[in-house]
């Protein structure tokens, strides 16, 4: 069970502050596939950011079980995400000078997993695997920042656009893929989306407007990712 209570968060200091996070109150339970909606500048990547421990915030807490992880240190935090948490952000942070194998297996490592090369296969990179992230598209990119981040069998995967580099196909394949592990091995999933379709996909559904949530709601049945519009 993730809690959060009364998160406050705020860019700049003065008349320059800029209020993003405006008192948030949720519970995400253990195993649960949340989507969080919302219009650009709603707040939704901050939200993401704060409770996966990313970001601190300005107050409030973010307790997972019994532990509140805003009063960590820095390196405790740390120490936090990479036993717990997966990642998957817009952005790909691959690391050029190593391989798409080795970089799949930077997440697989920290949690002894040496099946690894069967979610690089998964997601359609089998042939790939020698090769540099230069050498990759936008998209197949995308794939790699999948894979090491299922690698590392994380207890909550965190995701921001996910699908948002992937065309319709690999799209599908890759939701399809990371939903089906969801099953299996009982991770939570808060998943950000522009992709109201996606939502369709989710246990619970969060809307979020000018730093706070507007309304929250659940599917009573999920479709599958071949199900959903694109």
């Amino acid at each position: 069970m993730i809690e959060v209570a009364d998160i406050v968060k705020s860019y700049g200091s003065n008349r320059n502050k800029n209020q993003v996070l405006r008192g948030i109150n949720l519970q995400i339970a253990d195993g649960d596939f949340t989507v969080i909606l919302g219009a650009s500048g709603s707040g939704k990547s901050t939200f993401l950011n704060v409770i996966s421990g990313l970001e601190r915030p300005d107050s409030g807490s973010v307790i997972y079980d019994t532990l509140d992880i805003t009063k960590l240190s820095d390196n405790e935090l740390t120490k936090f995400r990479k036993e717990n948490i997966g990642f998957i952000f817009q952005q790909y942070y691959l690391l050029p000078n190593m391989t798409i194998e080795k970089n799949v297996r930077m997440g697989a490592d920290l949690a002894d997993n040496t099946e690894y090369r069967e979610i690089i296969k998964a997601v359609g990179l089998e042939d790939k695997m020698k090769k540099y992230p230069s050498e990759l598209s936008g998209g197949e990119q995308q794939r790699v920042s999948i894979a090491r981040a299922l690698a590392k069998k994380p207890r909550i995967l965190f995701l921001d656009e996910p699908t948002g580099a992937l065309d319709e196909q690999t799209g599908r394949q890759v939701l399809n893929y990371i939903c089906k592990l969801h099953k299996e091995l009982g991770f939570a999933i808060v998943m950000v989306t522009h992709n109201q379709n996606i939502a369709e996909m989710a246990n619970t559904v969060i809307r979020m407007n000018s730093g706070k949530i507007a309304d929250i709601y659940t599917n009573e049945t999920q479709k599958t990712a071949y199900e959903i519009g694109w």
